[in-house]
């Protein structure tokens, strides 16, 4: 039986892709975090649902793969796309102890790309994605990426940039981004792309070092050739040279 890992995008079902909303049809389960499920309540109304808090993301995946090894088509439904900071990679880990099961991961909108189509085109040449969240990368491993993010001038997308435990996070990450790009250097916030209560700014880099993030909050930071264009952020690809 099959396993769909579905990215539902910001939540809205208009981000929703139609392979997305087949797949959801098609499933007789769904299991995701509760406020995941929130979001596509109407969608999936007369389902089989199975939720689970954060921290409980293995109890989820095989809540999903021991559903679909019963023989029920079930979703796995993540925000965001299933493969970037998703369920998809655990999913096809714990997979092979699921031979019967086929499993299928059904891309969706990323923060990155739903908040930087609001604020402008920043991501319009290379670009790193970082997050911020030691939960499972600890923070030396967060530190060498975002000093190699910053020294190869990438435009730089940060996850999770804060949460009740990590307040400082953000300005600790501003601080090294400093040692390679000037304060007034463009950047962008978004908080719940795609959702109610929307919410865009664009400041500096030394304005961002104070900016109160949460975790419905993505962050990009401008590059060298980032540039604030009728009041968008903006990455030129060159196209004028």
């Amino acid at each position: 039986m099959k396993l769909y890992v579905i990215g539902i995008g910001p939540g809205d079902e208009k981000y929703l892709t139609p392979e997305a909303k087949a797949a959801l049809d098609e499933s007789g389960a769904v299991a995701g975090y509760p406020l995941y499920l929130d979001l596509i309540r109407p969608l999936i109304e007369g389902k089989r649902i199975f939720a689970s808090p954060m921290r409980q993301e293995v109890e989820r995946c095989r809540a999903a793969l021991d559903s679909a090894a019963g023989g029920t088509v079930t979703a796995l439904v993540c925000s965001g796309d299933s493969g970037v900071y998703g369920m998809a990679g655990l999913v096809c880990e714990l997979a092979p102890e699921y031979p019967a099961v086929e499993v299928a991961a059904i891309p969706g909108i990323t923060a990155a790309l739903s908040g930087a189509a609001l604020l402008g085109a920043p991501l319009t040449n290379d670009f790193a994605v970082v997050s911020l969240s030691d939960l499972l990368t600890p923070w030396e491993t967060i530190v060498k990426r975002l000093e190699g993010a910053g020294a190869g001038d990438f435009v730089i997308c940060l996850y999770n940039p804060a949460s009740l435990k990590r307040r400082d996070y953000l300005a600790k990450a501003c601080d090294i981004l400093l040692r390679r790009r000037k304060p007034e250097t463009i950047c962008g916030a978004v908080r719940n792309a795609g959702r109610l209560a929307e919410q865009t700014r664009v400041m500096t880099l030394a304005e961002l070092r104070t900016y109160e993030a949460d975790m419905f909050t993505t962050i990009f930071v401008g590059n060298s050739a980032t540039e604030l264009i009728a009041g968008k952020m903006v990455q030129p690809r060159g196209y004028r040279h």
